[in-house]
């Protein structure tokens, strides 16, 4: 290998370097960013997850209380939590609740006997803003999960691209200072060649 094609390599790998470090670098920020804003607005809800014994989580289908119990007593301050309070809780008690069927239906329901019968209109309509407001609550719960989801992604491509940097690293180093004393020895060893046997007379 001529020397100027050892120093673009070498120019290449010192770029390459550079740029995995920086992306990395991104890629930690990202991650403490997404873990921060999520932990500190789900800490100003101030949710709770019951007891493991309560009759919150034990009238659960066992699951759902399953998936609770790992969290129980504790405040909501992550994604998994908000993640699972969102679809073991909410989500079964707003099943519960609609028997089944979802806001859009018992709104309807409720419009339709708006003028007719008032009374069933009264209790409808209560079904569907109580739907509404559980949906509601756990689409934004969910929306923290899947941020904070992004966040892991980032730090494990973080991980990927340090990684990466380091290895490109140790490439240009051993290009620089080892490959060239290497080369050097080959270019000796050949100058000198085998030493030629002496004939015996």
């Amino acid at each position: 290998m001529n020397r100027d094609l050892r120093w673009r390599i070498l120019s290449l790998q010192i770029v390459a370097v550079i740029v995995l470090a920086v992306l990395a670098g991104v890629g930690y920020w990202g991650y403490g960013f997404t873990h921060d804003q999520v932990q500190t607005q789900l800490k100003q809800q101030k949710i709770v997850f019951p007891p493991a014994n309560s009759v919150e989580i034990t009238a659960l289908p066992a699951k759902d209380a399953a998936a609770m119990k790992q969290y129980a007593g504790q405040t909501m301050t992550t994604g998994d939590q908000a993640k699972v309070w969102a679809n073991d809780f909410i989500a079964v008690h707003l099943n519960t609740i609609g028997s089944g069927k979802t806001y859009n239906y018992w709104s309807g329901k409720a419009q339709a006997e708006q003028a007719s019968n008032p009374k069933q209109y009264a209790v409808d309509n209560n079904v569907a803003l109580l739907l509404f407001r559980g949906e509601t609550l756990r689409s934004l719960l969910l929306n923290a999960w899947a941020f904070w989801f992004l966040g892991d992604l980032a730090l494990y491509g973080a991980i990927a691209l340090t990684a990466g940097s380091a290895i490109v690293l140790l490439a240009f180093l051993f290009e620089l200072l080892i490959a060239p004393r290497a080369q050097e020895a080959t270019k000796r060893t050949r100058q000198t060649g085998p030493q030629a046997a002496i004939p015996v007379s």
